[in-house]
């Protein structure tokens, strides 16, 4: 008996040690919240499926913080961060390559003109 009393008290030791090795992911959930409005901030909007993901997964984040699923709530904190930093590369990568092709028609125009002096 004493030795299933010892087994039952360690394994209630081994789950709330567990829970404690989990802490609020406050500082995650701080960042990603960030990483949303900076991918907003430079125009990833409901039209940005990598956008629409992150603002998902924070969702559930923040549920999971709720239920105290720390575990849960950091790892899904940190998919919706990736996906914001993602949607905010695709939209600057979008604009950049926008750019381009603006710069490059502004140089044909300009060849165009130095070739109508000659």
């Amino acid at each position: 008996m004493k030795k299933l009393s010892c087994l039952v008290f360690g394994l209630a030791l081994a789950v709330l040690g567990g829970c404690a090795s989990d802490p609020a992911p406050l500082e995650q959930m701080r960042l990603t919240d960030k990483a949303v409005q900076q991918a907003r901030a430079v125009g990833a909007d409901e039209h940005t499926a990598e956008l629409m993901l992150a603002e998902l997964k924070l969702a559930a984040a923040r549920a999971a913080m709720n239920d105290e699923d720390f575990r849960q709530a950091r790892l899904l904190s940190e998919q919706a961060e990736l996906d914001a930093r993602l949607a905010e590369a695709r939209v600057l990568n979008a604009k950049s390559a926008s750019q381009i092709a603006e710069l490059n028609r502004s140089i044909e125009r300009l060849r165009q003109q130095l070739g109508d002096l000659r």
